[in-house]
């Protein structure tokens, strides 16, 4: 089972798994709240493979009677609110679905787990992101499995309250987790919200390009599809109870993230002006972390993960898949709780010097 599997990782997952492994079945339980989108999943290699089941992963009663009726021995946890902005706008949404949707998927899939024979092969794999260790400054080395916690935001706050969670359970419970800290992803079906699906769909209608503050804060980014196939490496050979890093092994600024983008669009997409001219610098978002970075080295050391994809890869790629894609886009960007959002966050805010 799949959680969140109609949002942007959890589809690319169920893209992956059911093209990478002809034997599984996948369950995908979702909601569908506004980053939940089913045409993210309209062209599935194998949908003969593929259940859908919309619900909510505080539904005790419902996630019970999934694990019994279809005999479920893997859950692949994504479900969870991730936008930074939105969780400082408000912050219910996140305690509700990552903190009690998490601690509620737990105590089902552990009674089932205990009541089923302790099956050895039962695995709940628990996505997580790097924001739970806080901000790096220049010369700080990167994160590593072993780093403290220190959440920045509700929504890291929210997201390292269900890793502890998900440990405490195996090491209370001998529950049989794995979990996986990963940096930003990027790639196809990501909603138009974050940066870089923002930043394309904004040059490619002629609209400002908001970049927060002076736009040297520092992420780690891995192209999408690269990030599920480290989740598959851990499901089929990580050891219970351990965490893995996962990243793409590169620090670039956000306005060099941008100004990638542009210069990608300027040769796929050309205007009669140059796409950086779009640039826009807007005040930046309360406590924003200012650096990330993942040591993956524990990944590719006992599991032989690394990333196919680099930066530029991965980016040309995506803008690629946006271009082909404009009715995908359109039909989110047409939504009128979409665009209130965008403009509630943008729109406000005053250009900087």
């Amino acid at each position: 089972m799949v959680t969140g599997g109609a949002g942007f990782i959890g589809a690319n997952f169920i893209h992956f798994a059911l093209k990478n492994d002809p034997s599984i079945q996948i369950i995908n339980l979702d909601a569908l709240t506004y980053a939940g989108n089913l045409h993210n999943l309209d062209h599935l290699p194998d949908r003969d493979r593929y259940f859908f089941i919309q619900g909510n992963i505080n539904n005790r009663e419902l996630i019970r009677s999934l694990l019994d009726q279809h005999k479920l021995d893997t859950i692949v946890h994504f479900a969870a609110e991730t936008h930074v902005d939105r969780s400082i706008t408000s912050a219910q949404a996140f305690l509700d679905t990552n903190i009690n949707g998490t601690y509620s998927l737990l105590e089902c899939a552990r009674d089932y787990f205990h009541e089923t024979g302790k099956d050895p092969s039962f695995r709940f794999h628990h996505i997580s992101t790097d924001e739970v260790f806080g901000s790096l400054q220049p010369g700080d080395p990167s994160f590593s499995e072993k780093s403290p916690y220190s959440p920045n935001s509700p929504y890291a706050a929210s997201k390292a309250a269900s890793d502890h969670l998900v440990r405490a359970f195996h090491h209370t419970y001998g529950f049989p987790v794995t979990v996986s800290n990963c940096s930003n992803n990027y790639g196809p079906y990501q909603f138009p919200e974050k940066l870089i699906p923002l930043i394309i769909t904004n040059a490619l209608k002629g609209k400002p390009l908001p970049i927060y503050g002076d736009g040297q804060q520092i992420r780690d980014w891995l192209y999408v599809e690269d990030h599920c196939a480290a989740i598959y490496r851990i499901l089929q050979n990580g050891k219970v109870g351990e965490t893995y890093n996962i990243g793409g092994n590169n620090q670039p600024t956000n306005l060099e993230i941008v100004e990638k983008i542009c210069a990608i669009l300027d040769r796929l997409a050309p205007r009669s002006k140059p796409y950086r001219n779009l640039i826009q610098n807007v005040p930046d978002r309360p406590g924003h972390d200012r650096r990330y970075a993942m040591d993956t080295r524990k990944l590719q050391n006992e599991l032989g993960w690394h990333p196919e994809n680099d930066l530029q890869t991965g980016l040309e790629k995506t803008v690629q898949w946006y271009l082909e894609h404009s009715d995908w886009i359109e039909s989110i960007l047409n939504r009128p709780d979409y665009q209130s959002w965008i403009d509630s966050n943008y729109s406000s805010r005053k250009e900087l010097g």
